[in-house]
């Protein structure tokens, strides 16, 4: 889909050591260097808590201990998948040395990228079936990004499913200065579930897809062609780029530890977030990362983390949406007007920042310029105008038209949220339960109280411990019956202080 040449897959007979047999020297495999950079990717500090070894674990492990099996093992363990998957999951030499990369060389990097599976897998499920293909194929972005959702390739590939400009654009994945929607979680998936389905709409194989997905449909095509008309993946493979003959056998590795994980001693990071605990919801108002932050007693790095898509830290004003851990989202709707109000109030004491507004422009490349040159006439980066346009391996031509988002000079105040301690909207938070408030001419009065259920908890223990009535419980949280989940977040409305 991307060409991208450093994160796609060389091919290979591989060993554990991913040593090239048929050739004299060791490849070291571009998927190793992506996962290598889990390990320094800031987002991971915000993403997990410690990770915990679990001491009774399924198989009686050491916390060291890397388990190593026989050939046999490996092929029984994918025929049961393959056995309830549209893919053909087989085993060979090539599918063994990708396996050998995630359960010996990267383990951590695989335990990381399992946890945050948690945040993302839940969310590619509901798409994929919406549009009814695979959810293995939820895997492939695993081999893609790591699951880093603002992964970029050295060719501008962008996001967790890792779309080129054009391409992005051809699936509705707008980029702007602020907003770029190749890094959206949701908006991303969608486009790829698009993309996929329209691939097997050309060639009714889902191996032929993620070939396709790596290498562009005419890239396909033509190796049928070369190999005499073959229609399935391992019989035109000789006849398809080095770096797409390993794309398969590596997203066949990746169905296999995501989901024996646990066999290899390996078990995902702790995140401090599950896909189930957060939520989102549409803002009215520009609002900065820093007033968010401030308003919900959230950090800059946790608003980035669950909303990758924003450039700058900041939500434009036009109805962006914005993901959260609900827990935030409900502190953030019951206080909404206040925080709007205390924004306007204050925004002619805050300093001077740059608008957000912003001007589309088209420039027109001419004889001898290059991006740098571009670039500092618009006041913009080089990589800016890469994330607006295709930019080929041939570079820029004279004629070719680029997209500039230009910002206009207009100064506008920065707001900060001068709040009392005693007053504080994120002081309606604590470690056990929120209490969303509501501020009404200065005075702040508690109306509801936001109560996360623990073990063991009934409704009508809950209900006595706030004074108020079961019903009443059931009827704000349309709760059916009596039945209460582990850490599901109750609202409940109290007396007025």
């Amino acid at each position: 889909m991307r060409f991208i040449k450093k994160y796609l897959f060389l091919p290979l007979l591989i060993t554990s050591a991913l040593t090239v047999k048929s050739q004299n020297y060791a490849v070291e495999h571009p998927i190793a260097d992506m996962l290598d950079s889990l390990s320094t990717q800031k987002m991971f500090e915000t993403a997990f808590t410690r990770p915990v070894f679990p001491k009774n674990n399924k198989f009686k492990f050491a916390e060291d201990s890397v388990p190593r099996f026989d050939d046999y093992t490996f092929q029984a363990r994918l025929a049961k998948l393959d056995a309830v998957s549209p893919f053909d999951l087989v085993y060979n030499e090539h599918v063994k040395g990708f396996i050998n990369l995630y359960t010996v060389r990267k383990r951590e990097s695989v335990s990381r990228m399992m946890g945050v599976a948690q945040l993302y897998y839940p969310m590619f499920e509901e798409v994929f079936d919406k549009y009814n293909i695979p959810l293995e194929l939820k895997h492939l972005a695993v081999i893609e990004s790591a699951l880093i959702p603002y992964a970029r390739s050295r060719a501008g590939a962008m996001g967790l499913w890792q779309f080129m400009y054009p391409t992005g654009k051809m699936y509705g994945l707008n980029v702007s200065s602020y907003i770029d929607h190749r890094c959206d979680p949701y908006k991303a998936t969608v486009a790829a579930a698009e993309y996929l389905k329209n691939l097997y709409g050309m060639f009714g194989d889902w191996q032929m897809v993620l070939a396709a997905y790596n290498a562009g449909p005419g890239t396909i095509s033509k190796a049928i062609r070369r190999s005499g008309g073959k229609k399935t993946y391992w019989e035109i493979r000789p006849y398809l780029p080095t770096e797409t003959q390993g794309y398969v056998p590596a997203f066949i590795a990746a169905n296999y530890v995501m989901n024996y994980g646990a066999e290899h001693n390996i078990y995902a990071a702790v995140p401090r977030k599950t896909y189930f605990e957060v939520d989102t919801v549409v803002l009215k108002e520009q609002m900065t990362f820093d007033q968010i932050s401030q308003a919900l007693d959230i950090t800059n790095e946790e608003i980035l983390y669950f909303n990758p898509q924003y450039r700058k830290n900041l939500i434009p004003a036009g109805g962006n949406a914005i993901c959260l851990p609900k827990n935030k989202i409900a502190v953030l709707l019951n206080n909404e007007q206040a925080i709007y109000a205390a924004i306007k109030a204050q925004q002619k004491e805050g300093d001077v920042v740059e608008t957000l507004a912003e001007v589309k422009r088209t420039h027109v490349v001419k004889s001898g310029e290059k991006l740098s040159s571009i670039a500092r006439k618009y006041g913009v980066t080089v990589a800016d105008l890469k994330s607006w346009n295709y930019v080929g391996k041939h570079g820029l031509r004279p004629g070719k038209k680029l997209v500039v988002y230009v910002r206009e000079q207009t100064p506008v105040k920065q707001v900060k949220l001068d709040i009392k301690p005693e007053q504080s909207l994120a002081a309606v938070t604590t470690s056990e339960s929120d209490n969303g408030q509501l501020a009404e001419n200065g005075i702040i009065k508690k109306e509801f109280i936001f109560h996360k259920v623990k073990k063991g908890e009934s409704l009508f223990g809950i209900a006595k411990k706030y004074k108020v009535k079961a019903e009443d419980i059931r009827e704000l949280n349309d709760i059916h019956g009596n039945a209460l989940q582990y850490g599901q977040l109750l609202k409940i409305k109290v007396d007025a202080q």
